[in-house]
């Protein structure tokens, strides 16, 4: 039987907040560090790929399934709505293959964060972790998010299915 391959690249970011909110990135907290804008929990790692996961299945985008203007998604925890959309995928016959997210941050430093996010991430697709990983850099002191105003990822999938 043959396979259906299909690739998604999305880019999201989110502004820090002035002072205070949790700072989640791939489902893991990171203490001691503001916390992002955003309607759910603002997890910038989790959202760019799920928009990824459903740009690559012609499903839409995050914002189509989990609006801002809906009440219910408030504060939602973003590897929860990873797993519904992984869900999404399944029931439309889509398998994650892999996923390459790449964190644009001045900081937190996350090279002692990125093996816990890529679990936890592969964890919420359903598949094995070597299949998901997390690469972070910086911008080296250029644009908003070297100034530190925020925190910015792009995300690659691989998705397939069979005809």
């Amino acid at each position: 039987m043959a396979r259906e391959l299909r690739t998604g690249i999305a880019y999201d970011s989110h502004r820090f907040v002035e002072s205070g909110g949790r700072l989640v990135l791939g489902g893991v907290e990171v203490p001691g560090e503001r916390g992002l804008i955003g309607h759910s929990d603002a997890d910038v790692v989790s959202h760019a790929l799920a928009d990824a996961l459903l740009g690559a299945a012609g499903l839409g985008d995050i914002g189509e399934h989990f609006p801002d203007d809906d009440p219910q998604w408030a504060g939602a925890d973003s590897i929860e709505l990873l797993q519904r959309i992984a869900r999404l995928l399944l029931a439309d016959g889509w398998r994650p293959v892999n996923a390459d997210l790449t964190v644009v941050a001045e900081r937190p430093r996350l090279a002692p964060l990125k093996a816990d996010m890529a679990a936890r991430l592969a964890r919420a697709l359903g598949v094995d972790a070597p299949r998901v990983n997390v690469k972070a850099t910086t911008n080296e002191g250029m644009g908003f998010v070297g100034r530190g105003e925020g925190i910015a990822v792009v995300a690659s999938v691989l998705v397939e299915r069979e005809r």
